[in-house]
């Protein structure tokens, strides 16, 4: 081996290093603000204000233990997964039918339902027209508005759209030889060749659904319908709130005591965890390429 090769092979030993020393820096700076919050969550809550960094000062579980011996807890934790499986399952099921159906040309008018989609991404009516049109239809204090404004959403009909275009149409063609109905074709060809679109779809429709609280401020005046993220900006938005938790659960003669910033940290940690355990077996839809093979010759 020559010098020259020496030295292009130490500098791309050196590059290499360079780059995974700064992309380890950025996962730690992305990766640290959970870990406190966890760290924080499982410490003693007089020995976190003074101080924590990288361990728990004093480990307990009487955070969580204290926390989900309030009612609405479980009763919003339980709401916020109905509407995110419930929501997340529905949209999906309503952007894929709409998606496959303006994307066959024998479709009448299809460019035209589309157009009307695609303007609903840079028109915003605003939150008085939305909240007048979310009342008229009667979904306050309803759990249908966790579920209906959000069945048709633009950028997933977009994506699903465009994705359904790029499946060969001899896999169609063939199965309309065959004597197959667009029901059959959508569910037993298209469908399956779908799957790393679709569960793309499902994340973002899920993190949206999980983490939304703005419909529960507006429109869900209902305590049996407040959602973990409204609990959650409740708490750490407003001190009293908190504080009463801290009274309800300090009462309890228990050898912990809880500090409003300890109560804010384990509901945070609550609120993020379902996602943070969903999120990977999702993710490896994403690369996962089922269109190879699909069509030989």
């Amino acid at each position: 081996m020559n010098d020259t090769a020496v030295y292009s092979s130490w500098k791309q030993r050196m590059w290499d290093g360079l780059n995974i020393l700064l992309l380890a820096v950025f996962a730690l700076l992305a990766l640290y603000p959970f870990y406190y919050i966890f760290i924080y969550s499982i410490s003693v809550p007089e020995q976190a204000l003074k101080g924590i960094y990288l361990l728990p000062q004093g480990l307990t579980l009487q955070n969580y233990i204290q926390v989900f011996q309030q009612d609405n807890i479980l009763w919003a934790f339980f709401i916020s997964v109905s509407r995110t499986v419930a929501g997340t399952a529905l949209t999906l099921i309503c952007c894929t039918i709409f998606s496959y159906g303006i994307s066959k040309k024998e479709v009448p008018f299809r460019k035209l339902m589309y157009s009307a989609v695609i303007i609903t991404m840079y028109i915003s009516p605003g939150l008085i027209p939305w909240y007048l049109t979310m009342k008229a239809y009667g979904l306050q204090n309803n759990f249908l508005l966790y579920i209906l404004p959000g069945l048709m959403v633009a950028f997933y009909i977009v994506l699903i759209k465009t994705y359904m275009e790029e499946l060969p149409s001899a896999l169609e063609e063939s199965a309309k030889v065959d004597g197959a109905t667009y029901y059959q074709i959508l569910f037993k060809i298209v469908l399956p060749l779908t799957i790393p679109v679709l569960a793309t779809v499902a994340i973002f429709n899920a993190v949206n659904q999980w983490n939304s609280w703005v419909d529960n401020l507006y429109l869900a005046s209902d305590l049996k319908l407040q959602t973990l993220q409204m609990l959650l900006y409740t708490y750490v938005n407003q001190q009293t709130a908190a504080m009463s938790m801290l009274s309800n659960s300090n009462s309890t003669q228990t050898s912990v005591i809880l500090t409003p910033t300890s109560i804010q940290m384990t509901i945070t940690m609550i609120a993020t965890l379902p996602i943070l355990v969903v999120y990977p077996f999702l993710q490896r839809y994403f690369l996962k390429g089922l269109m190879l093979g699909a069509v030989k010759g």
